[in-house]
């Protein structure tokens, strides 16, 4: 399994131009871009150097700012961690931006991901307001973005994981979880779940070795004679 690309697989030709050329800082493509977010809302993908584009033009013209826009930007940023681009997309916003309710709320969902506090990532997402799920809304596929890039992270720790706890990390429960489970390639029994083994959780043997010195090994072998 591989984590979301940042990078679409076919870039449309005239995303491409505006993205390699000097009309990326022509304010009137702007509209161009933002239609390219929309579809990348509905198709899954994600195109963060698009999206960095709409985020420097709104930097260059605080008028063109899309409050919407820039939500769905950091959302789609979300599905791409632990890649940087939630923090590049940050760089770009306003002091003003950066602290308002939605952003911080966008910030808190990108911390506890990035300390592995999967658990709580749902806990706060399934919070009784309802207010992150209204802020993913427009971003298909969220939730199992999310999923899939815990998976990737819980293949690399473990080889086999508590089936309980594997549910907290992933928000899912029964026959759902183990459907999930069988996809990733992995197995379930008596209440484990056993992951293959891979270059990033198999163990692996440090071998310590000591640098001596002639001039130190003299001295041992002198002290040795002794």
């Amino acid at each position: 399994m591989t984590r979301v690309a940042n990078t679409p697989s076919n870039r449309p030709e005239v995303i491409q131009s505006l993205i390699d050329g000097v009309d990326r800082y022509n304010p009137d493509n702007v509209s161009i871009l933002e239609e390219y977010l929309a579809t990348q809302c509905s198709n899954r993908e994600v195109d963060v150097m698009a999206n960095l584009a709409i985020l420097k033009l709104y930097q260059f013209n605080p008028h063109l700012i899309n409050d919407q826009v820039v939500n769905n930007i950091l959302v789609k940023a979300l599905t791409t961690l632990p890649e940087p681009d939630f923090n590049l997309c940050l760089y770009l916003l306003n002091e003003q931006m950066v602290t308002e309710e939605p952003v911080v709320r966008l910030i808190t969902l990108r911390d506890l991901i990035e300390q592995a506090r999967f658990k709580d990532f749902w806990n706060v997402y399934e919070s009784g307001d309802e207010i992150y799920k209204e802020l993913t809304a427009e971003v298909l596929g969220f939730e199992d973005s999310i999923r899939k890039n815990i998976a990737i992270a819980v293949a690399m720790t473990f080889q086999s994981i508590e089936a309980p706890i594997l549910e907290g990390y992933l928000h899912l429960k029964g026959q759902a979880f183990l459907e999930f489970v069988k996809i990733q390639g992995w197995t379930e029994a008596n209440g484990v779940v056993s992951i293959p083994i891979n270059k990033d959780n198999e163990a692996k043997t440090t071998v310590l070795t000591e640098n001596i010195k002639f001039e130190q090994l003299t001295k041992i072998i002198g002290h040795s004679n002794d």
